[in-house]
């Protein structure tokens, strides 16, 4: 119900150690006491498809992640959470995923959307082809899943997708006053419009999981439904602006 940091990391559950560092990080700060100590979230990404070791983000790097956050700056691409990330595993070779986010004001209150795309599936522009994934080799086109996949097609995939190997993590944090069941709504909208962008989403081979947070400071002048809407368009940016 309350949240002080969201950390988001690569190295599957052994990730989740940074986490830990973050909040060792809160809890060193004069704000924070044994009697109000730092709520933190996390969540990981699987992202050894694409290197064969076995380094991942640890307790320190936690702490050293927020000592180097910069208000207002999130770095995107193949950095941070992202830096590892793979697209499009349901035929061809992956490509590189990675972190994005998008800011939009709307209704007297800002949306914000941080994302991290590490998903089985390929992404989608705004015109509705694939910009990432889905590549075929021998050709050098890009085709939606369901043309990849149909029946009929002769080629089949080079390995089964394993579970949990897929993930795409996101934050979409608002300063508009929302009650708890107005934030679990406007959650679900847009976790679910993220399936434009993203093709196929949340699979049983994606642990796709979305996070949404408010300030709670500014009564907007539009619903929840409305805003839900447009935090969902910026959700699509989000993912857009993840690739190098």
């Amino acid at each position: 119900e309350w949240m002080h940091a969201l950390c988001f990391a690569g190295g599957s559950l052994p990730g989740l150690e940074a986490a830990a560092g973050v909040a060792r990080e809160l809890w060193s700060r004069r704000e924070h006491s044994t009697n109000h100590m730092p709520l933190v979230n996390g969540a990981i990404i699987y992202d050894y498809g694409k290197r064969q070791n076995t380094v991942h983000p640890d307790r320190e790097l936690g702490r050293a992640a927020v000592r180097a956050a910069v208000p207002g700056v999130i770095a995107l691409g193949a950095r941070g959470a992202g830096r590892s990330a793979t697209v499009g595993k349901m035929r061809f070779a992956p490509e590189g995923g990675g972190q994005g986010a998008a800011f939009r004001e709307f209704g007297g209150v800002r949306l914000l959307v941080v994302t991290v795309v590490n998903a089985l599936g390929a992404a989608i522009g705004r015109d509705g082809s694939v910009v990432r994934g889905n590549l075929d080799p021998s050709t050098g086109v890009r085709q939606r899943s369901v043309s990849i996949l149909a029946p009929g097609q002769t080629r089949q995939p080079s390995q089964e997708p394993k579970p949990t190997t897929n993930t795409t993590l996101t934050l979409v944090a608002t300063d508009a006053k929302l009650t708890g069941r107005e934030l679990g709504q406007f959650a679900r909208q847009v976790h679910t419009s993220m399936a434009r962008a993203i093709d196929p989403f949340h699979t049983s081979s994606d642990g796709d999981t979305l996070y949404a947070a408010t300030s709670n400071q500014l009564q907007a002048n539009s619903s929840p439904d409305i805003l839900g809407m447009v935090a969902g368009e910026v959700a699509w940016d989000a993912v857009l602006s993840s690739f190098d």
